[in-house]
């Protein structure tokens, strides 16, 4: 089962091009669905039926995972069948008639204009590191961008004289995003007077450095960002997908393109961008409630 498995992970990194760490997640929810199958009488995944899967979700409810844990381990599930069924190493699907568990869709949560501004004026940008953790707050509530890709940016990536950024996103796609003005100061100051003292004798294109001179990982922004989050005094649980949601808020409200904003998050389908709408209309009714004298 475990050739069968890695077989299938082989497959989607070479044929969908899909990141590490989302291959790791089909393959630790298929193995978790292997190692149920054990304990019964089939205890194998090739010879498992609609009744084993939808045994195994109640498993999974059981436990208390929630519905968005659920729903992923039904796609890898359906997924994997698919590939063997695509492979003739079974017969058929029996995933075929196993409906969704429904998942509510949770609105993201933002920052205000003014928690921004407090965010990014948290750095003290007198220091090399300062100006290095300002430059990528920055750029990161610029662009919209996931930590993963921000961290993963070369210097080469960079264009600021025509104000864009090249950015290689999920499934390895390539975007390319504007890097406002504010944030092309921030980068510039990094790169002439930060990143070369972080540096030191490493040799690497990364852009953003740590304090050994390798490259920043997304633990350690994650670590940098919870740091500012408290010296700005923002009380809300912030994760850097937060500027990210933030980015494409503040957009919307101020009346851009929904197709823009889809391209610059780089999603695939513009029913995931869509969920800002629902957070600027949101925005709306609270403009109205406390600004209408008769609302």
């Amino acid at each position: 089962m475990e050739a069968c498995i890695q077989d299938f992970i082989e497959y989607l990194a070479v044929e969908r091009g899909l990141s590490a760490n989302t291959l790791e997640s089909y393959r630790r929810d298929l193995v978790g669905f292997s190692t149920y199958l054990s304990s019964s009488p089939r205890a194998s995944l090739l010879e498992a039926g609609q009744n084993d899967i939808v045994n195994y979700l109640g498993f999974l409810h059981q436990q208390g995972r929630a519905n968005t844990t659920i729903s992923r381990n039904l796609a890898s599930i359906r997924s994997f069948y698919h590939y063997l069924l695509k492979e003739e190493v079974v017969k058929a699907d029996p995933t075929i008639h196993i409906g969704t568990p429904r998942v509510e869709k949770k609105l993201p949560k933002v920052l205000s204009l003014n928690e921004i501004d407090r965010l990014l004026a948290s750095p003290d940008d007198s220091s090399t590191a300062g100006v290095r953790d300002k430059a990528m707050l920055e750029l990161l509530y610029a662009t919209g961008m996931r930590v993963s890709e921000l961290v993963s940016i070369s210097t080469g990536d960079l264009n600021l004289s025509a104000g864009f950024l090249r950015c290689m996103g999920k499934g390895s796609k390539e975007r390319i995003i504007p890097v406002g003005t504010i944030a092309g100061r921030a980068l510039t100051k990094y790169l002439l007077q930060s990143r070369p003292q972080l540096e030191k004798d490493t040799k690497t294109d990364a852009l953003f450095l740590n304090h050994l001179g390798g490259g920043m990982s997304r633990q350690g922004f994650w670590k940098l960002l919870k740091k500012y989050s408290r010296q700005a005094g923002i009380e809300k649980e912030i994760t850097p997908h937060t500027l990210r949601h933030s980015f494409a808020t503040h957009l919307l409200e101020r009346g851009a393109d929904l197709r823009a904003v889809q391209e610059m998050l780089g999603h695939a389908d513009i029913s995931t961008t869509q969920i800002y709408t629902h957070v600027t209309r949101g925005r709306l009714k609270e403009v109205y409630t406390a600004n209408h004298p008769r609302a």
